[in-house]
């Protein structure tokens, strides 16, 4: 079963992929992905939750 859905979810939500997310953090796709295969702690995923929003307002702004 997948782990840490809520942030696999709104990742999806907001049209932001996952190397996107690694990028901000300027760690890798493969580190990210690594890390979401355990469940995070509540700080982690409030954090990585942030960072998705963050990167989805940058995406928007880039668009339009």
């Amino acid at each position: 079963m997948l782990k840490n859905t809520d942030v696999r979810a709104r990742a999806k939500e907001q049209g932001v992929k996952l190397y996107e997310v690694a990028a901000y953090m300027g760690k890798s796709q493969a580190y990210l992905t690594r890390k979401l295969y355990f469940e995070l702690d509540k700080a982690e995923k409030e954090e990585l939750l942030t960072i998705i929003d963050k990167v989805a307002a940058v995406n928007k702004r880039a668009e339009g």
